[in-house]
């Protein structure tokens, strides 16, 4: 989650370091060719390495666009796909993703981490940038660089077009056949008044009634192209459209429409009328909403105290940012939307009559923490759905935890729980005690008639279930190709049954509630990167960070830099675990473990203002922040410190 650098700003590296040959093992959006470094020679290089989990990296496949159709000539985009899951190492599952996300470049697929350790890669998302001699030029992590990578893609033509280097024409991309049918990819799935149900045809850019029968399309709503536009249903535009809520219906009179649709890669919320088909949207400027330092400032200040806790955004909902939003749901106990934002990590809330628009809970850092909405972490809340007593459960994907919100009297969060998950590199495929349960990123959660919750545990391919009554987690369903949704259909005879939206088919299936679900134990598993030897002991961690040009620290209240330091195990840390400030700390390793990972989180606020001045009133500030987890294997010749970029462009 970082700002962009200034237009003027260039990220070029002060080093001279040849690249490393891209090893992995094949090549997509080649026609099947195998791309080496001698083949780009004379072009400007970005490898973007990335996994198609991670929200981060489908901001940065984003970003990347207008630069891949500006300089589409001399500028070739290589997508390293270096998995963060056990799923997403499936080269089936990996063309979906590429797919899905109309990735329009080279994708190398690296399930051994083979690149990702050649260019010292240990965060997704990161970037280098290649010139055409084959150096690198620059090496950045996170988020919002377009602006600094522009620059410097600009001197580097004028630079190697004066040596002769440069070489324009097509790159080595080949485009893969279109895909045919009546749903791609869908993601989200809503129950209608009339039996139909309504579906975010994510992949054509549409919602799309079906009847109840799953396969007869009644009717659209959009027109098939990537884009944004308010309208009628012939001619509005969406963009990858994933959550859908039914308002009740004395709310949508007043507000003049039924359906709100979380328009994810647009960053916005929509609203749909069923009746006329009349497509407006209700929420969200369109430009990505980044964390800034004055919100994280405030979630500090209420961290404590849940009666502290308004983060009120305004009444203002189409001048403000959002970042795409996953799913939305009407909450009658909060009396207002719910949304899972996941690109910010957090939840908000949006009252339709008022327009208030708030954050309902959740700092904005990414991880798995509970307590107070003002304390809480979340990490790509994908998935939403209320209780009999009005609490929201969360499917939180990229802890592949299930969380829940307990509501107090006043509609407002009381708390955030934790019933499934331990963080953000721990995942698996395990029923039984929810403490020793695991999921695999889960995107879709529903409410089952007895009070037990039903998830969508997507890259384990399966619906699970978890009763709050015994605190035990078993498995509904399994063998289902990538299950983003689920929701309790009663529109058929007989005792009611699943519906799962099975996206990598490309269709909607019902499933029925067994009288007996099944208890699977695969393992649990950490996320597979190599191992760095640490000695054991003392170790000093070392974050480095400068702030862009025309920016400077922000510490008119103090040190604005922070450290966060877990492990997993928590054994693995004898000393310096927790949180403070700086970006500096000496860790005590145990002798007596032989390794696990490092969880740390780094952030940094800073503000517009030349660096030894004084902020001027009203400037910009923004919070930098970069996430690692980091496995270690303890070796009494290993490494005794770690240097790490939260943000290092030299």
């Amino acid at each position: 989650m970082t700002a962009e650098p200034t237009a003027t700003e260039s990220v070029r590296a002060s080093y001279r370091v040849r690249a490393s040959e891209l090893v992995g093992r094949n090549w997509l959006n080649t026609g099947g060719q195998q791309i080496t470094l001698d083949d780009l020679r004379g072009k400007i290089v970005v490898l973007d390495f990335w996994t198609f989990c991670c929200i981060n990296c489908l901001h940065v496949l984003d970003e990347l666009r207008p630069l891949e159709e500006k300089y589409r000539d001399l500028l070739v985009i290589v997508g390293v796909h270096s998995p963060k899951f056990e799923h997403e190492a499936d080269p089936a599952a990996l063309a979906a993703a590429v797919e899905r996300y109309e990735i329009h470049h080279p994708v190398l697929d690296d399930p051994e981490l083979e690149t990702w350790q050649a260019y010292s890669a240990r965060a997704w998302p990161t970037l280098v940038v290649v010139d055409p001699e084959g150096y690198i030029a620059a090496h950045l992590s996170g988020e919002g660089h377009a602006n600094g990578l522009e620059v410097l893609v600009e001197e580097l033509v004028a630079e190697h077009e004066d040596k002769g280097t440069l070489h324009r024409g097509d790159g080595p991309y080949v485009a893969p056949p279109a895909r045919e049918g009546d749903l791609r990819f869908p993601g989200k799935v809503l129950a209608l008044p009339n039996g139909n149900f309504l579906v975010g045809d994510s992949g054509h850019h549409r919602l799309v009634e079906l009847a109840n029968d799953l396969g007869t399309v009644v009717r659209s709503f959009g027109d098939g192209t990537k884009g944004f536009a308010d309208g009628p249903a012939e001619r509005a535009r969406f963009n990858e459209p994933q959550g859908l809520a039914a308002l009740p219906a004395d709310v949508a009179a007043r507000v003049g429409y039924d359906v709100v649709v979380a328009d994810t890669v647009n960053h916005r919320l929509r609203g749909l009328s069923l009746d006329t088909g009349e497509v407006r949207t209700i929420a969200g400027n369109g430009v990505q909403r980044l964390l800034d330092a004055d919100q994280a400032r405030a979630a500090g200040d209420a961290a404590n105290d849940a009666e502290a806790w308004v983060w009120d955004l305004g009444t203002e909902p189409l001048e403000t940012s959002l970042s795409s939003p996953w799913d939305v749901l009407w909450s009658a106990k909060a009396g207002r939307l719910v949304i899972a934002m996941a690109g910010t990590h957090q939840i908000f809330s949006l009252d339709p009559l008022s327009g208030e628009l708030a954050v309902f809970a959740g700092t904005g850092l990414e991880g798995l923490q509970d307590g107070v909405p003002g304390q809480a972490w979340f990490a790509q809340s994908s998935g939403l759905a209320d209780d009999a007593n009005g609490d929201i459960w969360v499917a939180d994907s990229e802890t592949s935890a299930l969380r829940v919100l307990r509501l107090g009297g006043d509609g407002r969060v009381a708390s955030v729980e934790t019933a499934i998950g331990t963080g953000l590199f721990d995942f698996g495929f395990r029923d039984g005690p929810a403490a020793e349960a695991r999921l695999q990123h889960p995107l879709g959660v529903t409410v089952l008639p007895d009070g037990s919750v039903a998830v969508a545990d997507t890259y384990n391919g399966a619906v699970r279930r978890y009763d709050p009554a015994t605190g035990t987690a078993s498995t509904l369903a399994r063998g289902l190709a990538e299950p983003s949704d689920v929701l309790l259909d009663a529109s058929v005879e007989g005792p009611p049954v699943l519906l799962v939206v099975e996206t990598n088919q490309h269709q909607l299936v019902r499933l029925p509630l067994p009288k007996e679900a099944l208890t699977v134990d695969e393992g649990a598993a950490q996320s597979h990167r190599p191992k760095s030897p640490v000695a054991p002991g003392e170790h000093e961690l070392v974050v480095r960070f400068s702030a862009p040009k025309g920016q400077k620290l922000d510490d008119r209240w103090g040190d604005p830099t922070q450290l966060k330091i877990s492990s997993s195990p928590e054994e693995l840390l004898l000393g310096g675990a927790g949180t403070s400030v700086g970006l500096r700390r000496t860790l005590t390793l145990n002798p007596d473990i032989d390794g696990g990972v490092l969880h740390i989180t780094a952030r940094a606020a800073a503000c517009d203002g030349e660096p030894g001045g004084e902020i001027p009133d009203h400037a910009a500030c923004h919070l930098y922040q970069q996430d690692w987890g980091i496995p270690v294997s303890i070796d009494a010749d290993g490494e005794t410190e770690l240097t790490l970029d939260l943000r290092g462009l030299d």
